[in-house]
């Protein structure tokens, strides 16, 4: 380690130790945090890993970054310090009085619903450098105005959003991890390649701790102002008896563009018989959880691991695996201004280790999560509509299948068991969080625990014409 690396890890060693007095309110005030992952247990421990002035000492107010370990999770805080009592507008965001240590006397709170400070942490980001353990980086081709107003993004659950004069949108990202997160990492990729289907970020920022890899705590990129979120937007068109097959095309061939420019940039493999087995073995574990946790899953286990089953037994090749969304759904696409589609929040599942979200995988899942997101839009119509659902999985494949040549249908089998895996997952969420939404992913695993007749092959396609002919109606979820 440098020497000037050196003086950064005890600088920030003596700060993480001087917000030890906070601990008491931080204990209180992360379990009812909708981003934080400890809900429902009494959190045993917590230190801080690192802590970081953002403003010089003494400022009013200050600016206080913290990576903070709660029973092995690493967490990002960013602590507004005031004098107390707080400005009638920040008095939501309190956490507490520190009565001891640095900030005794002063009100601590959540800094980013500080129009102030959420203004600092944009300039740190237009001025590339190193802060503490801090390093700010950015594209020095993608100009940042200064002055933008910023404000909070509401309605996110696993990370925090702030979008600047409608031109900038930053995530900060709260439960942190060794390595590059993929929402850094494969949206640079993807620019690089040329594809537009996904905002290239601008700026980010990282900490380096002593000995371990650096840590991606946020990303800044384009804001697509006036899209259409494609969850809500297939909601209007339902709700309106409107057609969304022409979109659910699009979106087929957006999601393809993607998938090809990954498989381009980034390293791909074939997982073999053995690396097969062992997929489907992890989605057996995940049911045999899962129907422990979820009392109405457990009718149908047996049917349900015929899926996984059927994948373990039927590679004698292996799948194309690369790397990919890895939580794809309608909420994670935007229609823009001008019709096009664009992919966002390529993060992955947060609470799968983030290692394993950087594995390549086949594509597949994602097109599992974008079928199943359209049978969710379905169902949470009344009355229910099936047709609406199946038309749009059907027009969504063979919009996919029109850019790459590969119908997903085609592999029924492998389709199956990635609609039956995301199935059982919805099924242990909603229990857990949204017992009322139950109905909707227990409805697919009850189609999908029934046994499968023989798949038709679909042929390959005719030189100039449309590759996959529409199939019949029928449920793929």
């Amino acid at each position: 380690m440098s020497e000037a690396a050196s003086a950064r890890s005890r600088l920030t060693a003596d700060r993480a130790a001087g917000i030890g007095p906070l601990e008491p309110m931080l204990r209180a005030w992360l379990p009812a945090q909708r981003w934080f992952a400890g809900k429902g247990r009494a959190i045993s421990r917590l230190r801080a890993v690192s802590a970081a002035e953002l403003l010089p000492p003494g400022s009013t107010p200050g600016l206080l970054h913290v990576l903070l370990d709660v029973d092995g999770d690493c967490y990002q805080l960013l602590l507004g310090i005031r004098p107390s009592p707080l400005p009638p507008a920040l008095a939501p965001a309190l956490i507490g009085h520190a009565e001891d240590g640095p900030y005794r006397g002063r009100a601590v709170y959540e800094a980013l619903g500080d129009p102030r400070l959420a203004a600092m942490l944009l300039e740190r980001l237009r001025s590339p450098g190193v802060l503490g353990p801090l390093r700010f980086d950015r594209d020095p081709g993608a100009p940042i105005p200064a002055g933008l107003t910023p404000r909070p993004l509401s309605g996110e659950q696993t990370n925090s959003s702030l979008i600047y004069g409608d031109s900038f949108i930053l995530k900060v990202f709260r439960r942190v991890g060794p390595g590059v997160n993929p929402d850094l990492e494969l949206p640079r990729a993807l620019a690089a390649a040329g594809c537009s289907r996904v905002p290239a970020p601008v700026a980010w920022y990282e900490a380096e701790l002593a000995g371990g890899e650096a840590l991606t705590l946020g990303v800044l990129q384009p804001y697509l102002r006036g899209s259409d979120d494609g969850w809500q937007l297939a909601l209007r068109r339902l709700g309106a008896g409107a057609d969304f097959t022409t979109e659910a095309h699009a979106l087929g061939r957006a999601t393809a563009e993607v998938h090809s420019a990954l498989a381009s940039a980034l390293p791909t493999l074939a997982l073999g018989p053995e690396q097969t087995a062992r997929l489907a073995a992890g989605m057996t574990a995940r049911l045999a959880a899962t129907a422990r946790e979820v009392p109405a899953l457990r009718p149908y286990e047996a049917g349900l691991r015929g899926a996984f089953d059927a994948l373990a037994a039927s590679r004698g090749s292996g799948v194309p695996a690369q790397r990919i969304h890895g939580d794809l759904h309608l909420g994670q696409t935007l229609r823009t201004v001008d019709g096009s589609w664009a992919l966002i929040d390529f993060e992955g599942e947060p609470a799968r280790p983030l290692a394993d979200r950087r594995r390549p995988e086949p594509a597949v899942r994602d097109i599992a999560g974008i079928l199943r997101s359209f049978d969710y839009a379905a169902r949470s119509h009344r009355p229910f509509a099936p047709a609406w659902a199946d038309d749009c999985r059907a027009a969504f494949c063979e919009g996919y299948a029109r850019t790459t040549g590969r119908d997903p249908r085609e592999d029924p089998v492998l389709l199956r068991a990635y609609e039956t895996d995301k199935a059982v997952y919805e099924a242990r969420y909603e229990s857990r969080h949204r017992p009322d939404w139950l109905h909707v992913p227990m409805a697919a695993i009850r189609r999908l625990s029934e046994p499968q007749r023989p798949a038709h092959r679909m042929p390959p396609p005719t030189p100039g014409t449309t590759p996959h002919p529409k199939p019949p109606r029928r449920p793929l979820a």
